[in-house]
């Protein structure tokens, strides 16, 4: 098997101490995806997932201070970054079905945008570059720690 394909099987796991920590490596992810990627963020209620992408959505608009609500009553938020490069974040939890992302009009906003998902369990099955990413509270580790496990597929793995 060659490297790329080593890499995309293999999960990364890290330990975040802290929010900064889930910041920081938001803004790293910011600089690694492209237009059509997935960012598909699982993980229970307080994991960090709307921490993250905030801090990704904040990165590649080019503004730290940017009010980055959760899309949980929206369903699905979008933004424009630099250069006019599409961000859109959606929280999928309160979706009743997968009529409703046709009505939202999800696969035509998402096409040419960085898609950031929380809850993408919800999502039909999809095919390109896709970022899996769980988190998970890790109280042994200090009060904010969190665990993240990250897994690239359709060349993401490779970015990584």
């Amino acid at each position: 098997m060659d490297q790329e394909g080593m890499a995309e099987r293999t999960p990364w796991e890290i330990v975040l101490p802290d929010e900064s920590a889930t910041e920081d490596l938001g803004r790293f992810l910011a600089e690694i995806l492209r237009p059509g990627d997935l960012v598909a963020l699982s993980g229970g209620l307080g994991g960090g997932k709307t921490t993250l992408a905030r801090a990704i959505i904040r990165e590649i608009v080019g503004d730290p201070e940017l009010e980055v609500p959760s899309p949980t009553f929206t369903l699905v938020q979008p933004y424009e970054g630099r250069n006019g490069q599409a961000v859109v974040h959606a929280d999928l939890y309160r979706l009743r079905g997968p009529d409703e992302l046709v009505e939202l009009g999800f696969d035509e906003m998402t096409e040419r945008a960085i898609a950031l998902v929380e809850w993408p369990d919800r999502l039909p099955p999809r095919h390109g570059p896709t970022l899996a990413i769980d988190l998970s509270l890790k109280p042994e580790f200090g009060d904010d720690a969190r665990l993240v496990r990250l897994i690239g597929g359709g060349g993401l793995g490779g970015r990584l």
